[in-house]
């Protein structure tokens, strides 16, 4: 073995071991809010859960806000990293529509690392039943929003603060998005696959909604 390498095994092992134990305390935590309430859970009784102190839970974690909303942060970094990534050619909304699908098919096994996608799911429900975080989640719908209608406008060569398409695009896909979202987590089908189909279906539908009479016989002839 070289020095080289004798000084990069032991910092590996040491990422390896911060990360086992960050995965450890989210893990922990998740499961006591999705169990016992949000707001009944105490930071003490997360570190008790996986034996280390508060100071370790702070080093990895501002509070407990942050560690509710720690898989979403991963996912939607995932979905702004396709997004940068897709062809200058494609039109935003497909861009959006393959950086949102390229998300769900290589994203779910980096979250079962960590969670199940069943404590995945309850995490959503209890969110989306608790105010305080329902509200942070808005707020953070919002940014994400706002940093997706920037990405869009570079893309296409567009002033975001004088040309309205970037954000009327982008807000119409975070429409579906919430959508498929809610139904996802109203669902009996747990998977990401399931999250990844319904979200496909939903947005191909996003064209035609927009489009055209939606009454029945609105496209018959004259009678």
């Amino acid at each position: 073995m070289t020095d080289g390498q004798r000084a990069v095994h032991p910092t590996g092992l040491r990422e390896r071991k911060k990360r086992r134990t960050r995965d450890a305390l989210l893990h922990a935590a998740l499961d006591l809010f999705t169990g016992q309430g949000y707001e009944e859970t105490t930071v003490d009784e997360i570190v008790d859960a996986v034996e280390v102190s508060q100071r370790t839970f702070f080093r990895y974690f501002a509070g407990k806000e942050e560690a509710a909303f720690a898989i979403q942060e991963m996912e939607e970094s995932h979905f702004l990293s396709e997004l940068r990534r897709r062809p200058a050619a494609e039109a935003p909304f497909e861009a959006m529509r393959s950086a949102v699908l390229c998300t769900w098919n290589s994203i779910g096994e980096a979250i079962e690392a960590i969670v199940t996608v069943e404590l995945h799911m309850r995490t959503y429900r209890m969110i989306e039943s608790t105010p305080s975080l329902l509200a942070t989640h808005l707020r953070r719908s919002v940014d994400l929003e706002n940093q997706v209608a920037r990405l869009i406008a570079e893309r296409e060569g567009l002033d975001v603060e004088t040309d309205p398409r970037p954000r009327v695009a982008v807000a119409a896909f975070s429409g579906v998005m919430r959508v498929t979202g809610q139904l996802w987590g109203q669902g009996q089908d747990t998977s990401v696959d399931s999250l990844r189909e319904l979200t496909e279906m939903y947005l191909d539908q996003l064209g035609p909604a927009l489009a055209g009479n939606w009454r029945a016989g609105a496209d018959a002839g004259p009678g």
